[in-house]
Parts: structure tokens; sequence; C-alpha cells
């Protein structure tokens, strides 16, 4: 048996953090029964500076359940800094660590097959998603387009995973070596190394509230997942600038050519379609550049990835 730990952020989970401290609930009293998990395994809900009464629900299920745990944050960090504090607080108290969202749309019936494979040698299992039905088509659509960016760019990414996954607790002390700022934490894992499996993951329809990954947020991680773990883009703008020389050099034979035999025509078209091609390319390279060096000032300045400010923990 083994002592577990799941971690699950939350913002402003009013809706659904009772019934999903339930059903937490019941996975871990049929995983004892099963001798699968210690008596002392625990739920460390992470409240990510929530807007609602989310702390108090935490606090109030603290005293009722002797497995639910809380971290309260100073203030929101966003879900991948949520979820370092989490394992991160959760990692010297446990064997190992599965971490979930809140809503509970991922298969929580796949962490028993996560506990056997950690069993049988791998440190880190991962939660793939065989089946999307639950979200929206919009999330489908991005999530995949996202999947093959990443895979194109050369980040080493599990396909089709996002943060459903367990660790031991050798792959969390590995984790707690990595100094960055900027995370990503679907990149960071794979590069660990140790054993690793995977498990299905089939996604439900969310029971209450909406989800909190807004569009923008969504960009936001994809951005992040790029420009964290891939210097490609930068590759990219400059192969734009040499198709773009080797189009000015093709337009400079042009119309050599056509005064050479006469046949020069003037007019502003081409010459307003070239500057605004060429302004756009150099104004996509500066942004792209821009997006690097913003993220080495961040890692410069070396400051917390999260400040706690309350925290209940059963002994």
């Amino acid at each position: 048996m083994i002592r577990l730990g799941i971690v699950s952020p939350c913002y402003n989970e009013h809706d659904v953090l009772a019934q999903s401290a339930s059903r937490l609930t019941a996975l871990f009293n049929d995983l004892i029964a099963k001798g699968k998990i210690t008596k002392d395994s625990f739920v460390l809900f992470v409240n990510d500076g929530s807007q609602d009464d989310t702390w108090e629900i935490i606090s109030s299920l603290y005293a009722t359940n002797p497995i639910v745990n809380g971290l309260n944050l100073a203030h929101n960090v966003g879900h991948q800094y949520a979820l370092m504090a989490g394992m991160m607080n959760a990692k010297d108290r446990c064997d190992g660590v599965v971490t979930v969202d809140c809503d509970l749309q991922d298969d929580i019936t796949a962490i028993e097959k996560m506990i056997d494979l950690y069993e049988a040698g791998n440190d880190i299992v991962y939660g793939v998603k065989v089946s999307r039905e639950g979200d929206s088509l919009m999330k489908r659509c991005s999530a995949q387009t996202f999947y093959r960016l990443q895979s194109s760019m050369g980040v080493n990414a599990v396909y089709n995973h996002a943060d459903f996954r367990f660790m031991s607790r050798r792959a969390l002390e590995a984790l707690s070596q990595y100094p960055e700022r900027n995370l990503y934490l679907r990149g960071m894992i794979p590069t660990i190394g140790f054993r690793t499996a995977t498990v299905d993951d089939t996604i439900s329809e969310r029971t209450a509230g909406k989800s909190k990954y807004t569009l923008s947020k969504m960009l936001r991680l994809a951005s992040d997942g790029i420009t964290s773990f891939s210097s490609q883009p930068m590759t990219i703008v400059l192969v734009l600038g040499v198709l773009m020389l080797v189009v000015a050099l093709g337009m400079g034979v042009y119309v050599l050519v056509s005064l050479l035999t006469g046949h020069y025509v003037p007019g502003w078209s081409s010459l307003m379609l070239s500057m605004w091609f060429i302004g756009a390319v150099i104004t996509i390279g500066i942004g792209i550049c821009g997006a690097y060096i913003g993220k080495m000032y961040i890692e410069v300045k070396h400051r917390p990835l999260y400040i706690v400010a309350d925290q209940l923990l059963h002994d």
C-alpha cells in the first residue's frame, strides 16, 4: 500500500467543490478497502486566489472530512503554479501524487491503474485522453491543433495529455530542482526521465459551474508551451527573412527587365503591398523576439512562484 496524495487546484469552484470532495472520498474508501492506499492518504485542495467562498468551503470540508487538506495561496497565480504549489507541499507527506482538476472531468477511476503501474516500477503515469466528448467543440478543435503545433515545434510533450497524472516522490523531488519561473508542466515533466506509462482518460461533462480556462488563458498556455521549450518560432522568422530577400531580388530582376524591354508600368500597388508585407514580417519577428526576452526577464528576477497564506493539514 502507498500513501497517496491527490492535488486539485481550485479557482471559484463553489458549484462543484463539495460534490468533488464527495466523489474523491468515495474513491479513497474504495482504494483503501482494496488495499491499494493507506488510511492516511489525503486530498489537497489548492485555492488559487478564488473570489468566491471556495476557501470557506475547503475549511468546512477540512473540519468534517479527515481526508481533505487545504492550501490557500495569497493571490491568484494561475493553474500551473497552483499545481506546483500543491505538489511541492504534498511531496514529503506521501509516496506519490495524482494531480487532477477540481471539476473531475478526468476519469478518476483510472487512478487505481495509475497506482498499479507505479507498483510495477513506473515513476510517472500520464492520463491520455481517448475521448473528449465532455469538452466543447471549440475546445476539442483548439486542443488538437495545439498538440500538433507543439509536436511540429519540437516540444517533447505527451500527445493528448493535460495535467491528469501520477508522480512518485522521486519524480517530485526531481521536479523540485527545476528553477524556472515560466511553468509549463506538460513540457517540463517529460524531461525528468525515469520510467513512464500511460492510462486511458475519458473526459466527462462538467456537472456544474463552468470551465475557468477561457480562450485567452488557453492561448497564453499555448504560447508558454511553445516559447518555453522551443526556439523554432525564431527560426521561422529567419526563414521568412530569407524568403523576403528572395522575393525582393525577384522583384528587382522584374523591374530591371521591364525597364530594358520598355514594358514597365508605373504604379503604387506593388510598392504598397511590399511595404505592408515587409512591415508585417518585421513586426512579427520583433514580437517573437520580445516574447523570449520577456521570459528571460521574468526568470532573472527569481521571484517566488507562489506565496502560501494559509494551510489546513491533517496529521
